[in-house]
């Protein structure tokens, strides 16, 4: 599922795993904000449409899209666990541009990356989490130095925080082959549909 992320990315989230939601935050913004933006109109011009309407459609969307792409990855269990995780976040990056451009607010705004890392609890308000993105300020880690192994055990944790899933336990039944293909499907469905709640609630008011 890798090939789904912009050209660079999952190059630049292996050479610098602590840093990967930053990573991730920055390359969404560029792709996902516009296409929010298109999406919100084509909605607009088509129905009679509320944001939260809007809203509750990127929800299901999104959802949708994490569990296919949960099935699809669990086949190789720990084989496919990072690709799993970065897909997933990029899905669940881009939930959050839609569901912000649905309440009306600009999807290419520079304020929109930072509060995606607020949303999942890697900074503690949407100004520090801009200066980190602008290389101000505290970024959540240095890049990491360190064997292959250190680097994807490193990606692996940062990515799983960056899409909901606290501790190992939570990781235990993607890394089984066949068995990952429902556990997968299952959780990214429910920790995608979780965010799109919190989306909602923050910019739905």
């Amino acid at each position: 599922m890798t090939d789904e992320l912009p050209e660079g990315l999952w190059d630049r989230l292996r050479a610098d795993p602590l840093r990967a939601p930053e990573h991730i935050a920055l390359a969404a913004a560029r792709r996902h904000g516009p296409a929010a933006a298109a999406w919100v109109a084509e909605r607009r011009g088509q129905y009679a449409v509320s944001g939260g309407d809007l809203a509750v459609m990127a929800k299901k969307r999104h959802a949708g899209m994490a569990r296919f792409e949960g099935a699809a990855t669990g086949i190789g269990g720990f084989v496919t666990l990072l690709p799993d995780l970065a897909a997933l976040a990029w899905i669940q990056s881009r939930l959050v541009f839609f569901v912000a451009a649905a309440y009306g607010y600009d999807p290419t705004d520079p304020m929109r990356p930072a509060e995606l890392l607020v949303l999942r609890d890697l900074y503690p308000d949407p100004p520090r989490a801009r200066r980190a993105l602008d290389g101000l300020g505290t970024t959540v880690a240095e890049a990491y130095i360190g064997s292959k192994v250190q680097r994807d055990e490193a990606l692996a944790a940062r990515l799983a925080w960056m899409v909901g899933k606290r501790g190992a336990k939570s990781l235990a039944g993607r890394v089984v082959p066949g068995f990952a293909v429902l556990v997968n499907a299952v959780t990214n469905e429910r920790d995608t549909r979780r965010l799109a709640d919190r989306c909602i609630a923050f910019y739905g008011g």
